[in-house]
Formats: C-alpha cells, sequence, structure tokens
C-alpha cells in the first residue's frame, strides 16, 4: 500500500513516499508577478488557528457559491484568503487588494463616499489622477456588467452584488494600475463610492480573476495567470503570475513532465467560475467505488467541481466525501477522535510519543490529470495529539481548496480552456 509519513519533530511535518486587449506597456509585455499575503498575516495565530478561521470563511464562501449556482442571479463570490498589493491612478496611490478567482470585476473604493467602510491605506481620490477617465455606456465592459445603468452625461453606473449581500456601487472608469514594477494603462474598474458588506476591509477593494470579460486576466493581450501558494502557517509570500509570464516558470523540461492538465468546463449559471472533471478519487491504492455523477455539472446548473483559490478546505458532494472518510478510516487504522474540537470532519487520535505514523495516498483523478497531492496538503498534524483530514462535506457543489494547493503552481489559461498543476517550492518561486 503506498504510504506517507507523520514525522514529528520540534514542529510537524508531513512528507511525500472572450476577446482580450493590450493593455500591457512593452516592457510588461511578458507579463508580471505579484506578491500574495495570507489575510491573517500578522496576527500571530498557531496553524490551527489560521485553519478554524479560514475554515469560518470558507465555510460561508462555499453556501455562497452555490446559492450562486442554484439561483439565476447576478451574484459572486467575493471575499477571499489572499491580499495583493497594487497602485493605482497618476501618480500612484498604494493600497490592499483582495484577490478572487470567483468574480471579475477589479473595484475599489473612492472618494467622495456615500458610504464606504474602513480601509487600511486612503480612500483613492479620482480628481488626483491624470489617468483617471469614466467609461460611456457604450463601452463594451459596461455591457458587461450584470446590472448597470447610464448617468445624465453618458457615464456608465454599475451595481455590482456578492453572495453574501455585500456589494459595491459606483462608476465604471479606466486607470492606470501597477503592479510591482509593471504598469498597465487603461484597465476598466469599479470606482466605488457605495460600498457595504463586512468580509472586504482587509483590504481596500477587490480584483477579480474570474473568466468573465470584466476581471483583470480577460483584460490583458495574454489572459493567462497562475498563481504558487505557501504553506497556511509560512512567512513567505505566495505568488501571483499574469500573462506569458504565468508559465514560464513551468516551462522547463522537468516542468513539463510533473505537470498535470486537465479541461476546464463552462457552467452558463456561473460563467466566473473555473470548473474541473473530477473523475474519481485513490486512498492509498484503493479507487474509490464514488459514482462518476457524484461530481458532475447538472443541466440546472447545480453540482460540479470549481477550483478556488478563496476557500481554505476540499469541499466533496456528501456521498463521495463519505466514501474517503470511510476509506480513511479503514486503512489508517488508529482512533477517531470524536470530541469535534477543530472543527474538521475526521481526525485521528496520535499515539503518545509517535514520531511518525504512516498516512494513506490521496489522488484526485481529474479528467487527463491524476493529481497525486503532498500529504500536508490533506492530513494536518499538531503536537496536542490529534492529525486531521482537511476536508469537509457539501451539498448542490465542491470546491477543490487552497489548502490542496499548497505549493502547487495552478496555471489557468482562458484560450486554451485548461488549468494546469506543477508541484513547485513555492517560496522559492
Amino acid at each position: 500500500m503506498a504510504k506517507l509519513y507523520l514525522l514529528f519533530m520540534a514542529h510537524l511535518v508531513l512528507s511525500a513516499a472572450s476577446a482580450s486587449r493590450n493593455l500591457l506597456e512593452p516592457e510588461t509585455a511578458d507579463g508580471f508577478r505579484v506578491k500574495l499575503k495570507h489575510v491573517d498575516v500578522g496576527g500571530n495565530y498557531t496553524k490551527w488557528e489560521l485553519l478554524r478561521r479560514g475554515m469560518k470563511r470558507g465555510r460561508t464562501r462555499m453556501e455562497n457559491l452555490y446559492s450562486m449556482a442554484a439561483v439565476s442571479a447576478p451574484l459572486h463570490a467575493g471575499n477571499g484568503e489572499f491580499l495583493m498589493d497594487l497602485s493605482i491612478g497618476t501618480p500612484p496611490s498604494s493600497y490592499s487588494a483582495i484577490l478572487d478567482t470567483g468574480s471579475d470585476l477589479i473595484w475599489t473604493q473612492c472618494k467622495p463616499c456615500t458610504h464606504c467602510f474602513n480601509q487600511p491605506s486612503p480612500i483613492f481620490d479620482p480628481h488626483k489622477s491624470s489617468s483617471f477617465s469614466r467609461l460611456s455606456c457604450s463601452s463594451d465592459l459596461c455591457a458587461a456588467l450584470p446590472t448597470s445603468s447610464c448617468s445624465s452625461s453618458g457615464s456608465c453606473e454599475y451595481l455590482y452584488t456578492y453572495g453574501d449581500y455585500s456589494s459595491t456601487q459606483g462608476v465604471l472608469a479606466m486607470e492606470t494600475f501597477t503592479f510591482g514594477k509593471a504598469s498597465v494603462p487603461k484597465v476598466g474598474f469599479g470606482c466605488g463610492s457605495d460600498n457595504e458588506g463586512g468580509g472586504f476591509n482587509q483590504g481596500g477593494g477587490l480584483v477579480g480573476l474570474g473568466r468573465g470579460p470584466l476581471s483583470l486576466v480577460s483584460q490583458l493581450e495574454e489572459p493567462t495567470f497562475s498563481y504558487c501558494l505557501t504553506s497556511i502557517d509560512s512567512t513567505k509570500s505566495s505568488t501571483l503570475l499574469m500573462g506569458s509570464s504565468s508559465t514560464s516558470t513551468s516551462s522547463s523540461s522537468k516542468g513539463d513532465s510533473l505537470m498535470k492538465t486537465t479541461p476546464l468546463i463552462k457552467n452558463p449559471s456561473s460563467p466566473s467560475f473555473y470548473y474541473v472533471s473530477l473523475e474519481g478519487i485513490s486512498v492509498g491504492d484503493t479507487l474509490l467505488p464514488i459514482d462518476k455523477t457524484t461530481f458532475a455539472l447538472k443541466g440546472d446548473g447545480t453540482g460540479g467541481m470549481i477550483i478556488d483559490s478563496g476557500t481554505t478546505i476540499t469541499y466533496l458532494e456528501e456521498s463521495g466525501f463519505r466514501a474517503v472518510k470511510k476509506e480513511f478510516v479503514r486503512q489508517v487504522q488508529l482512533p477517531v477522535d470524536d470530541s469535534n474540537e477543530t472543527g474538521l470532519d475526521l481526525c485521528f487520535t496520535l499515539p503518545a510519543g509517535a514520531q511518525n505514523v504512516e498516512v494513506p495516498k490521496l489522488v484526485f483523478h481529474f479528467k487527463g490529470a491524476d493529481l497525486d497531492l503532498p500529504g500536508e496538503n490533506y492530513m494536518i498534524a499538531d503536537s496536542s495529539g490529534v492529525a486531521c483530514l482537511a476536508m469537509g462535506s457539501s451539498n448542490g457543489m465542491s470546491i477543490f481548496g487552497n489548502i490542496q494547493q499548497q505549493n502547487i503552481q495552478v496555471i489557468h489559461d482562458l484560450v486554451k480552456e485548461t488549468v494546469s498543476f506543477v508541484p513547485t517550492q513555492c517560496d522559492q518561486l
């Protein structure tokens, strides 16, 4: 049987046996990279506290995502687990924005505010920027908005609502955005003067990286991006790569040989989401007896699996999760911890003084791609004497979460309609 080992040392470790436009300046035509930081960075939280906080946000996000897929309404995911630093305007004004692969609109709070939430950085004042311009109601980006209206002067006004019914409202405009050293002119974004909801105050707005025309990736000449997420308790930054540079780190022969690629699926009910086809799951050497329709996208827009950077743990359709849980219990052969103190569905009590404990391998069989996960991407151990499966059950939709994506470069290609996985030490990218 294929096994992994939990190691107990100073700390616990797991070891493993759309039409686009040319927005980039010539010097940044190959794309750019941006450092990402976790929303809880600097909070002095333990690994388990980070996990619990992320799970609490993730459960809410999962419910929002499902409600959006199940009903025909102009709602979007919102929130997220990672922040990116960027600047807007000329001269540039710096702020942090939430990265969201589940929505499209790029927006920030703007003066004068009718209603704005508190944010760590000064609110953007468009009157102080020489590169700011409003978009007209006849623009393509205005037409792409789910809800818009026309002002008396012919400017495009928007209302963008998220799954928890938080919202941003203002004018659609164009501005120069600066990501690190890369300056990107004429980016369409929402200049929000009426912004409501409690999920955005970690930053001053949101950068949508969904599949729709309003997202940052769709507005670039080369609509590709990748991210590489460090471990949840790492002090090192994660990385977002935009444009052609998003695949450069995986272009070596070694990277090509390790790359696993699966097609993206479109759901007309939720066109922004990155749906993938999950055909089965193996625990150890056992292919689980899960019906092939369990993770299939249904005609009414429910079901299916999305890959999401903004949800912490993976959630599987209930019958699929039961099969995974049952097989882990059978193969791990340790007492199940029923205290429910961790908030996770399956935990094991570790032997006193144990230096290593065997846990089975976990493989997700996506269409055309068998993704063999590192042990630390699904089994979380703690010095208090428990090890837990970082997964949960859901109804109506499955989500491949960011714990499972740690130390994997995840490459999204909106032209080829694929997502690829390359094992990578993300803190060294």
